[in-house]
This record gives C-alpha cells, sequence and structure tokens, in this order.
C-alpha cells in the first residue's frame, strides 16, 4: 500500500507538422485524450494505494520545425512563430490537467532535433524552440504545486524518492538505412550507465524513433522508448516501412522502492 507517483512521457508531439490524418487540432485532441486517460488509469490505482503527485517528462520534438530536412516547409501546417505558441499553450493545458487530478506536479523538460534553429551545426544545440516553448509554459504556470526543471544540457536525471531515471530526446544514437538501431540505442545506454553521466539512474527514457520498445540493460534498468502522437507518416513508411499507432506513456513508480510498478503505452487513436 505504499504511496506511488505516476510518471508521464509526453514527447514527439511535432505540432505543426501535417499528414492526411494528423494536424495541430487533432494533436490537441489526442493530447487531450492522453490526459483522461491518466484521470482514468490513476483512479484505477487509487483504488489500492495513494497516488497523490505526478512527474511530467516533456522528452523533445514538441514542435515540427521548418529546416530540419529539405522539403519540410511543404509538409507543416503552420511555420515557426505559431507552431512556438501552440506547442506552449498545449503544453500549459496539458499540466494544467495534471493539477486538476494531482496534488503536485514536477516538470522536467528536454529538447529535440526537430526543434533545431537551422542546419545542424548551424546554431548552438540548446538555442532550440523547444526549450523557448518551455520557457514559455513554465513562466505562464508558475504555482507552488509546481516544480519546473529545464536546463540547456542535452540530458536530464528525473528523481522520484529512490527511483533515478535518464530523460534524452533519442536523437543522440544515430540510425542507419532506416532502422530502429535497438542495438545502437543498447550500447550507448549500458556506456552511460558505466559512470560516463556522473548522476546515478536505473533506467533510460527517450523518443524520437516513434517507435515503442522496451530493451534491458545489462544492469537490469529498463530502456524506454515512447511513440509519438503523430500518424500516417509517409516518411517512415517509405524509408522506415514502418508505422504505428499514436501512443505515449504512462508509468506508476514507488519512491521507496526505486522502481517501476506499472508501465503502460497509452494509445491514442
Amino acid at each position: 500500500k505504499n504511496a506511488e507517483v505516476a510518471l508521464v512521457h509526453a514527447t514527439d508531439w511535432q505540432l505543426g507538422k501535417q499528414t492526411s490524418d494528423y494536424d495541430i487540432d487533432t494533436c490537441r485532441k489526442r493530447i487531450s485524450r492522453f490526459a483522461d486517460k491518466i484521470a482514468t488509469m490513476t483512479e484505477i490505482q487509487r483504488a489500492d494505494h495513494p497516488v497523490k503527485d505526478c512527474h511530467v517528462m516533456f522528452g523533445g520534438d514538441m514542435v515540427e520545425g521548418l529546416g530540419i530536412f529539405p522539403g519540410q516547409p511543404y509538409e507543416v501546417e503552420a511555420h515557426l512563430f505559431e507552431q512556438l505558441f501552440a506547442t506552449a499553450g498545449l503544453m500549459e493545458d496539458f499540466v494544467r490537467r495534471m493539477l486538476g487530478i494531482f496534488e503536485q506536479v514536477t516538470v522536467t523538460c528536454e529538447y529535440g532535433n526537430h526543434g533545431r534553429l537551422g542546419r545542424k551545426g548551424d546554431m548552438p544545440g540548446a538555442d532550440n524552440i523547444d526549450r523557448v516553448a518551455y520557457k514559455i509554459a513554465g513562466d505562464r504556470l508558475e504555482d507552488e504545486r509546481i516544480q519546473w526543471n529545464t536546463s540547456p544540457a542535452w540530458y536530464q536525471i528525473v528523481e522520484i524518492g529512490n527511483y533515478g531515471a535518464l530523460l534524452v530526446h533519442g536523437d543522440e544514437i544515430k540510425s542507419f538505412g532506416g532502422n530502429t538501431p535497438a542495438f545502437g540505442i543498447l550500447r550507448k545506454c549500458n556506456q552511460w550507465s558505466t559512470g560516463v553521466i556522473p548522476e546515478a539512474f536505473s533506467d533510460v527514457y527517450m523518443g524520437h524513433f516513434h517507435t515503442p520498445m522496451t530493451l534491458t540493460m545489462a544492469n537490469g534498468g529498463q530502456i524506454y522508448v515512447t511513440g509519438s502522437p503523430e500518424s500516417e507518416n509517409v516518411y517512415a513508411k517509405e524509408f522506415m516501412a514502418a508505422t504505428g499507432h499514436p501512443s505515449q506513456r504512462l508509468h506508476y513508480v514507488d519512491p521507496e522502492a526505486g522502481r517501476v510498478t506499472a508501465s503502460y503505452l497509452v494509445w491514442l487513436d
């Protein structure tokens, strides 16, 4: 009957991208559905034990961006100005929904490659539209029940009692030939866990690949790769020969035991 904490991984919204069945309005509806399902699942958990607090991890690629690959301006519904403020507003709304479910909400933010300004290497990596959106949303959400964490680092450490997790976007692992690089993900996360990243962590959370999966590291820790609310990605079908159902991730953590007790992929279609 130990009290637990909800851990939400919200990532790769790609807000501003337009496909045959995904646009800004669809993204808003799916993230609202995500909040509804968090409320439902938390009530189920509360039938057995207290769940008073929530930790939200924003994992990057919250905006679609504009100059990430040639031809991208022809695949967006909105340019960067509209993407920025629409994303900040949706994150603000989502966190307010969490405040309606939980007593305390902690937010940790990591930026992705789609928020990059210009071509790769043109600007410092931390000059990123995701980070600007996080700053706007965080400033709007000044509330004693919210703790907002963001930094220019390429990784973040999430601490929930005795549980430590590493949050990265996922673009640190390079894919090849359109394959989701499971071996590369395992190799790099194993290396990070040996002291390359000095802070202690047991599990790793990332997005970027839009393909949900769970891998086990050499030390027994888990790597959780989370999907995206996006759908009908022509590039993924053509280049990666893959498609997936829109999803995000919801976990429940026992802070005393320092481990995940329940893991859910939340389907949004």
